[in-house]
């Protein structure tokens, strides 16, 4: 089935002694936070669905859904933590915030499975952690935590392998051939390959802006095109901003932008514009890295660009900042 929620909705446990064939439950206890919000996603199928608020560094929290899911818990530093949310089971999540690569999330199989992963790349180099990784998946290619580990080290990086993704993909589809959500991860993934090369064309894409229009690729005509990744949470992407902002003063039409934002919250993100007097096209759906425009555009950073000329064709991406400036005025002189 699709890892996703079929349904939702929340409320805080209280007292009970069992869970119910149709709830997931998540407890939590931490060393190093007594009070804050937490985030709760439903990676690859909704976004943002709900808050978790910590008293005394612990919660319990339960989620009614129909088929198992999987979750992401973000922390208030933008670290995520994966669950699989299995409907009648229980889940805890404990460790320490100021360590949170070594939280611990116990209760079932394949959460257990998704925890000493984890645990075991985080005391490995970066070479050694991809080779455990693709071995994981090749290990457990129907569970969903394999979708998490795909994603996390090999598309969502400063150089995403998408040989490496196509392949591990398929063993994935074969184990799970009614997952429709991986088949069309599979395309989608076949088709960036030629995105991350100089001379490929920009893919075709769809997603709303923060002022309710629709944006595509047709939408950006300008002589030169810029795509570009940003947060209010990141110094370096609003920097970026500021310059494109400059450009765009400068050029007019003939230089048109699209700015993608991670920020989880969508309020936040439209004061942040409006503030930044963001003019262009801006896109913030609250899905942070689940975004589908991410997927569909292969942007699988922040701050990250990709540069086309009015054809669609990239001419340059992930320019630092510098060369964004550079770029802009030799082509438009």
């Amino acid at each position: 089935m699709l890892p996703m929620l079929m349904s939702f909705q929340f409320s805080l446990l209280f007292f009970s002694c069992s869970t119910p064939d149709d709830i997931f439950r998540l407890k939590g206890k931490f060393k190093n936070i007594n009070q804050g919000e937490l985030s709760v996603y439903s990676l690859y199928g909704g976004g943002s669905i709900d808050t978790i608020r910590l008293n005394n560094g612990k919660f319990t929290y339960e989620i009614l859904q129909e088929d198992t899911a999987l979750l992401s818990v973000v922390f208030p530093n933008y670290s995520e933590i994966p669950v699989i949310a299995v409907p009648g089971s229980s889940v805890d999540m404990q460790g320490d915030a100021s360590h949170l690569r070594e939280v611990k999330v116990n209760g079932t199989d394949d959460n257990d499975e998704l925890t000493k992963f984890r645990l075991q790349v985080a005391e490995q180099t970066p070479p050694e952690a991809v080779k455990t990784a693709a071995k994981f998946i090749e290990e457990h290619p129907a569970s969903l935590g394999s979708i998490y580990v795909l994603n996390r080290f090999f598309l969502i990086k400063s150089d995403p392998d998408y040989a490496k993704a196509d392949e591990l993909l398929s063993l994935m589809v074969k184990a799970s051939p009614g997952n429709v959500t991986l088949q069309r991860l599979q395309k989608q993934v076949e088709g960036l390959r030629n995105v991350r090369n100089e001379g490929g064309m920009l893919p075709d894409f769809s997603a709303l802006t923060t002022k309710g229009k629709r944006v595509t690729k047709s939408d950006l005509k300008g002589e030169l095109n810029i795509v570009s990744t940003w947060a209010s949470w990141d110094v370096n992407s609003q920097a970026v901003q500021r310059e494109l902002q400059k450009l765009s003063k400068k050029y007019g039409q003939r230089l048109q932008l699209l700015s993608v934002s991670l920020d989880a919250n969508l309020e936040e993100c439209k004061k942040t514009a409006e503030r930044d007097s963001l003019t262009w096209f801006v896109v913030c759906d609250g899905k942070m890295w689940s975004s589908p425009v991410l997927g569909q555009l292969g942007l699988t950073a922040i701050p990250e660009n990709i540069v086309t000329d009015r054809s669609g064709k990239i001419i340059a991406r992930g320019l630092p900042l510098a060369e964004i400036r550079k770029t802009v005025e030799k082509r438009l002189k």
